[in-house]
């Protein structure tokens, strides 16, 4: 039986202090610096470290050498010594110089947030995909540190930071080494996109919707999955519970099944080279023909974490996908500040746990996803014409008067749009007389 991620931890007895620097051109507020603190918790929290203490250092700008400073450097170091910490763990980012200044100092394993993310994600990551997406991130982010790493490389045998096939990557600490193993991993992911985007293809030539689940991480996306397709999806309130995509059926009240996707969740200060290395998955969300924004109306940071969401999407170039906001866990609110939620566009207030709220949700499913009614007059001898208004609508009536079909189907604006040119010669009217400009 595989250890729990606590389990490693305690039997490495890692022990961290976490550091948090606050800088006047990060244009932070009092609420979103403790907040992002708070997240540092919950992420070392999540990788297995036994959190020891916590210091934190405002500064007009980082230390090029220290990062937080010198003088809080030697308090770190204290803290360090009194409590029996071997592990550092830093809110922001670090360079290589900064990593091997503070090793060397502190006599610590040194790790940064991006650090910290990249080794719950390989806990996580059970899939191919995953673990492919999680190598490459890993490697992106080793490369440029290589020349001052120090200490670091050498305590590869395991624990927090280290969680990526140990011997393999001990191997690859030579620059020319990891971009032949960030080429080899690029092109492997490459024929990952080619698969999926061949799933997808079939999905559309189906007529089957796809909608996205998205949100920041620890929103209930998929407790929501669960909930509405009774799925066996593992759900736990961890961060980054979930890392592979999961995708299942949804039938709607109307009969018409659609296919819901829960996409990894975003974080604050989410690392660039996540963002690239997982975009395969996240494309899913660009794919989509619905996008439902989850967002955890219960949590403090609620509006910082809906941008957090929106800024993810602009950086996949899925700004413009339509988009319902789903304020979830409207059950933890009181009923006044439930009145208060909203958002741009389209929204609902929900608790996945609840019939109603559920039901309300696959009817406006439903709505979105089912538009107006057309009516056709197409040739008998057009059968790929009829399969085509079959495929991409819902046929509600149908009838044959001599050698043509005369078809009431219902089609949402997207397929309208992508169909139409096709179908649109044969448009005609409720009594199935040709529409006059149809030909035009």
């Amino acid at each position: 039986m595989k250890p729990t991620s606590h389990e490693v931890a305690q039997a490495l007895d890692e022990k961290a202090i976490l550091v948090s620097l606050v800088t006047d051109d990060r244009k932070w507020t009092p609420e979103m610096a403790k907040h992002s603190l708070n997240e540092l918790i919950n992420l070392a929290e999540t990788a297995g470290l036994e959190v020891l203490g916590v210091i934190t250092q405002n500064r007009e700008t980082a230390d090029s050498k220290w990062f937080i400073g010198k003088g809080k450097a030697e308090e770190v170091k204290q803290m360090v010594i009194q409590t029996g910490a071997n592990i550092v763990v830093f809110d922001q980012e670090l360079s290589g110089a900064q990593v091997r200044n503070l090793e060397a100092l502190l006599d610590a394993k040194i790790i940064d947030r991006t650090q910290l993310i990249l080794d719950i994600f390989a806990q996580r990551a059970k899939t191919r995909e995953g673990i492919l997406q999680v190598e490459l991130a890993h490697l992106s982010y080793l490369l440029p540190r290589l020349t001052g790493q120090g200490k670091n490389l050498s305590r590869q045998g395991g624990g927090v930071g280290t969680r990526f096939g140990g011997g393999e990557t001990k191997l690859e600490t030579d620059r020319r080494h990891i971009r032949e193993r960030i080429s080899t991993l690029k092109r492997q992911l490459q024929e990952v996109v080619r698969l999926r985007s061949l799933h997808r293809e079939r999905r559309k030539k189906t007529g089957v919707y796809q909608v996205a689940l998205v949100g920041y991480t620890n929103a209930g996306k998929s407790t929501l999955l669960r909930q509405l397709t009774q799925a066996d999806v593992y759900v736990e309130n961890k961060l980054f519970a979930t890392l592979d995509p999961t995708t299942r059926s949804l039938e709607l009240p109307n009969g018409k099944e659609i296919v819901l996707t829960d996409t990894v969740g975003f974080i604050q200060n989410l690392p660039h080279d996540l963002v690239a290395a997982f975009r395969a998955t996240l494309e899913e969300a660009n794919e989509a023909d619905l996008i439902l924004h989850v967002v955890d109306s219960s949590s403090e940071m609620r509006d910082e974490q809906m941008r957090v969401v929106d800024g993810v999407l602009r950086e996949l170039g899925a700004q413009d996908k339509e988009t319902v906001t789903l304020f979830n866990k409207v059950d933890q609110l009181p009923q006044e500040q439930r009145n208060l939620l909203a958002a741009p566009g389209e929204y609902l207030r929900i608790s996945a746990f609840n019939e109603a709220d559920l039901d309300g949700l696959k009817a406006l499913l439903e709505r979105k996803l089912s538009g107006g009614v057309a009516h056709y007059r197409i040739p008998a001898d057009k059968g790929e014409l009829i399969a085509l208004a079959y495929r991409i609508g819902t046929v509600l009536d149908s009838a044959v008067e001599e050698d043509e079909m005369l078809l009431s189907v219902r089609l949402d604006a997207a397929e309208a749009e992508k169909h139409g040119r096709a179908l649109a010669p044969y448009r005609a009217d409720r009594s199935g007389k040709p529409v006059p400009d149809a030909e035009a």
